[in-house]
């Protein structure tokens, strides 16, 4: 059986293409030459010998039969059965070679290895089923021209079947055990390989998605260090606000009038005790998280103590367990609502600022969020009025709409007063971003600014869904 030009060429090019990738390979562990390990160089090693002596041995009578002398056929049964050396680089040349000495009755251990050799390469099948069926043809021919020579000759008396079952149970039994051998080993290693890059690009999967979760647990850490930060902002500067207002109007009266100190000094204390009731509910909602962050901290503590890393699965609960803790927060910090929009109101007043409050609309119930953040907005902006804009005439307006909430309160412009009676009161700049913060994270729009009068306003519309 012959083979065509173009599977000579396809051969050729993908023996070249495993050739390099082998050479790589081999380059890569440190192994010598093509083999990947050094293991392998002294296994082939060992092979090529014994194929070599093999063929030499068989050299002696192949020579006295061609009648040349036996020193050629020793040499050329040596470098025959040395080519074993070179199977896992060039497996079709071992095979051509132990194809062409098929008929000097040499090469066994040559054309059994060879064969299983390029069964188990990644050759294509066409050129593996070919060299072997020209194998399983030369080796049946040559068998069968000894064996009918031998029946001539008188040395085996048999029948007339017994040659050509001789010749195809010979080639068949010299053939087809590498052969299948070698497509299995072949297989096995191929399937080995695909498990090992699935299980690679597994661990890749797992280590993206534990990366991905401690960004989005860092994000929800920075969300909720925000928010505590604004709730903070919002208890502690209005409040405080309002107590240094009454604390100055009470030195202011201190002497004058001792009934109206009495009476300020009152609002300072009802202040600070509403100031002090909500830092303790927020501090408490706190608090009650550290128990989640020392299981967690201890668990750490455990895999240090083990050796081994966290895993990436663990990593997402963790990310799971800190939006647990996260939500159950917001729940325990419930805020205010709008019903106690009044009291604010009143407060300001208290405080000596000239404020209305107008309701637009049917008044009815809103989210938690929305009403908290509707409250936060009016509450901050009386504040800032407290702060910079001191005695300004103040209207805060309420609007109820069919699909959203609108709110605003804009001041006058400040009368002008003394230099000595006002109270400066510090400002860290971060009450408008926090009120804008709120509104755009419910999807609704807030806008502020000065007046064409001379004074400040403060708008914000939350949708009511």
């Amino acid at each position: 059986m012959t083979t065509t030009g173009e599977d000579t060429g396809e051969a050729g090019e993908v023996h070249a293409r495993a050739s390099a990738g082998a050479a790589g390979a081999a380059g890569a562990a440190g192994g010598l030459w093509w083999w990947a390990r050094r293991r392998g160089a002294v296994f082939d090693g060992a092979l090529a010998v014994v194929s070599a002596l093999e063929c030499a041995a068989e050299g002696i009578p192949f020579a006295r039969d061609a009648g040349i002398p036996v020193a050629a056929g020793v040499v050329f049964g040596l470098a025959a059965g040395a080519t074993l050396l070179v199977r896992r680089r060039w497996p079709i040349a071992v095979v051509l070679v132990a194809i062409a000495i098929t008929p000097a009755q040499m090469g066994f251990l040559l054309g059994l290895v060879g064969l299983y050799t390029l069964a188990a390469s990644e050759l294509p099948r066409r050129i593996i089923g070919s060299l072997a069926c020209m194998s399983l043809m030369g080796t049946a021919i040559v068998t069968f021209v000894k064996v009918r020579q031998d029946a001539r000759s008188g040395t085996v008396d048999l029948g007339d079947w017994f040659v050509p079952f001789a010749s195809i149970a010979t080639a068949v039994g010299l053939t087809l055990p590498p052969v299948l051998l070698g497509l299995y080993v072949g297989a096995r290693r191929r399937l080995m390989e695909s498990l090992r890059e699935r299980a690679d690009s597994l661990e890749r999967e797992l280590q993206l998605l534990a990366e991905r979760a401690e960004e989005r647990a860092e994000w929800a850490r920075g969300e909720e260090r925000t928010r505590i930060a604004r709730e903070m902002h919002d208890v502690v500067a209005h409040r405080v606000s309002l107590m240094v207002v009454h604390a100055a109007a009470l030195q202011a009266v201190a002497r004058k009038d001792p009934e109206k100190a009495v009476k300020n000094a009152a609002l300072v204390g009802d202040m600070g005790r509403q100031a002090l009731t909500e830092l303790r509910e927020m501090l408490g909602v706190l608090r009650s998280g550290e128990g989640g962050s020392a299981a967690g901290g201890t668990g750490g503590s455990a895999a240090g103590r083990t050796g081994a890393s966290v895993p990436p699965l663990a990593a997402v609960g963790a990310a799971a367990a800190a939006a647990a803790t996260r939500a159950a927060a917001e729940g325990a910090l419930e805020g205010p609502a709008l019903a106690a929009l009044d009291e604010l109101v009143g407060q300001s007043a208290a405080a000596g600022m000239v404020v209305a409050l107008s309701i637009e609309g049917e008044v009815r119930l809103y989210a938690r969020e929305i009403e908290q953040t509707a409250y936060r907005v009016v509450q901050e902006a009386l504040t800032n009025v407290h702060k910079h804009a001191a005695g300004a005439k103040t209207h805060v307006r309420l609007a109820h709409r069919s699909a959203e909430i609108a709110m605003q309160v804009e001041n006058e412009p400040p009368p002008e007063l003394p230099a000595v009676s006002l109270v400066r009161l510090p400002s860290g700049g971060n009450g408008l971003v926090g009120m804008k913060e709120r509104v755009v994270g419910l999807g609704g729009v807030f806008v502020s600014g000065p007046t064409d009068a001379g004074g400040f306003r403060v708008s914000a519309v939350i949708p009511a869904g």
